[in-house]
């Protein structure tokens, strides 16, 4: 489980330290902070970044519009990216708007601004549907990650870490080793969104890795996840065992 990784890419001091302050209070984690076109490549490469807030202008040029531009040309390497901006020029605009922004948010900013551009700019990029509908926790699937939204912020699980997903109501429960987490979201939509491969239903009321789990005790209906997490193997279900690699 991480934060949010966010690179920062802003000239002025005092604008990139303003940032920085709402950033790290509400729990998002800034993965560094470059001043100029070359230093925001070499961070964008070397860093692991989520999502990345530009300055259209670097020292006086557009050279925020140009890191936009360099990072959308190349294949698998675009990440969800939010403009700022105190230039009134209508040119300037319609060339950042080719670059497909998330956001594009006019200085001064405030701090909501910032919070929802990131939020929404996560949700545009992985183009999921019905999420952060409310202000209870809710999220977004990726290949390799759950965004997931706690209070203003959003926190980033890894599916690998997932030990099972369990439905309460309206809510799944997502257990991983260490935490806990509560979104609106049923189990059906979550299964949908999820490798079934790897992501077996097991009950009508939970779906968990295979990766996690340690034993299958088919007398007791009961499966053994790692860190001793027992849950219980529903009758119809037990044909998951066929999906399983097992040697004989």
């Amino acid at each position: 489980m991480d934060n949010i990784n966010v690179l920062i890419i802003e000239d002025t001091p005092a604008q990139s330290d303003a940032l920085i302050k709402v950033l790290l209070e509400n729990n998002y984690t800034v993965a560094g902070v470059a001043r100029d076109f070359t230093s925001a490549l070499k961070l964008f490469y070397e860093c692991s970044v989520d999502v990345i807030i530009i300055d259209v202008f670097l020292d006086g040029k557009p050279d925020g519009i140009t890191f936009a531009e360099s990072i959308n040309i190349i294949p698998n390497a675009s990440k969800p990216f939010v403009f700022l901006t105190s230039s009134q020029d209508r040119q300037i605009f319609e060339r950042a708007k080719l670059t497909k922004p998330f956001s594009f948010l006019m200085k001064p900013f405030n701090e909501l601004e910032i919070l929802y551009a990131i939020e929404m700019a996560v949700e545009k990029f992985y183009e999921q549907t019905n999420v952060f509908l409310s202000e209870e926790q809710n999220t977004v699937v990726s290949n390799d990650f759950l965004f997931i939204k706690k209070k203003n912020a959003l926190k980033k699980v890894a599916l690998n870490d997932i030990l099972y997903i369990e439905v309460e109501e309206r809510y799944c429960n997502i257990v991983t080793e260490k935490e806990k987490f509560v979104i609106l979201i049923s189990l059906t939509k979550i299964s949908e969104l999820l490798d079934k491969a790897k992501f077996l239903r097991i009950h009508r009321n939970t779906i968990v890795n295979s990766d996690k789990i340690e034993e299958i005790i088919l007398a007791d209906n009961l499966i053994i996840l790692k860190g001793n997490h027992k849950i219980n193997l529903g009758d119809t279900y037990k044909d998951f065992i066929k999906k399983m690699n097992i040697l004989s």
